[in-house]
């Protein structure tokens, strides 16, 4: 009875030090993928800022820059080449190494910000800090939310991935047709959708890492990851600006 007793607590000790090591390396990973995004969001922020730095002259005048980014033809490279490229990253990212991931990442990043340069245009620069920060502590809550919660979100998962896919349709509608109750019905769906979003992914994120990964694997599921979040917070930004944006 008594060897019984010693092998039952030898096995919750050896249970308890594993599920430990295993909560130690989903902190690590986790703190990974939030990292990337950061750091993937400040190239963006500065290749925004810098763009509109060259861009526009201390009267508000546009340099020749910035006729080329604002108003020429290489204006639609630079709203589609973003798009191109994570499309690029999402279907090759699994025969590429994890430097040229990464790299692909920033590169991705620093596209975004040149394309939304254009925001310092519309907004005072004031009301776009403000928001970001409003976005940065939403965001911060609902991806706490989906890393802690229990709760299975995937059957909310599919609901929202089909509210991204109206979303897009009904912008494209909206080029066409311009219409300000059609936008301001776009931007409050599309705050709630990436609120949800958020949520969401960061539980698939979390669900994503297995201890056994080899370090290419885990590398790669991070970049992924932080791509993940990285769009649901430049999304989330750009739906609640519309809103809390000063226009100029």
């Amino acid at each position: 009875m008594a060897d019984l007793r010693n092998y039952q607590s030898r096995m919750a000790t050896a249970q308890g030090r594993s599920e430990a090591y295993i909560d130690q390396g989903l902190r690590a990973y986790m703190l990974r993928v939030y990292n990337l995004m950061a750091l993937g969001l400040v190239i963006t922020g500065l290749a925004a800022w810098g763009a509109f730095s060259f861009a526009v002259t201390p009267d508000g005048q546009l340099t020749q820059f910035g006729q080329l980014i604002f108003q020429s033809g290489l204006r639609w490279v630079v709203i589609f080449a973003p798009l191109a490229l994570v499309f690029f990253l999402s279907f090759r990212i699994n025969s590429m190494s994890v430097s040229a991931a990464q790299t692909t990442f920033w590169v991705y990043a620093a596209l975004v910000g040149l394309s939304l340069s254009v925001l310092f245009l519309v907004y005072t620069q004031t009301s776009i800090v403000r928001t970001f920060f409003i976005t940065a502590t939403a965001f911060g809550a609902l991806s706490l939310y989906g890393y802690t919660t229990k709760r299975d979100l995937s059957a909310m998962g599919s609901f929202l991935i089909m509210g991204v896919f109206g979303i897009i349709i009904a912008s494209l509608v909206n080029l066409f047709l311009a219409s300000s109750a059609l936008q301001f019905a776009i931007s409050v769906i599309g705050v709630l959708v990436f609120a949800g979003l958020t949520a969401y992914d960061t539980q698939q994120i979390k669900e994503m890492y297995y201890e056994g990964d080899a370090e290419v694997v885990a590398g790669r599921k991070a970049i992924m990851g932080a791509l993940r979040l990285y769009l649901d917070f430049i999304n989330l930004f750009m739906f609640l600006v519309q809103f809390l944006g000063d226009r100029r």
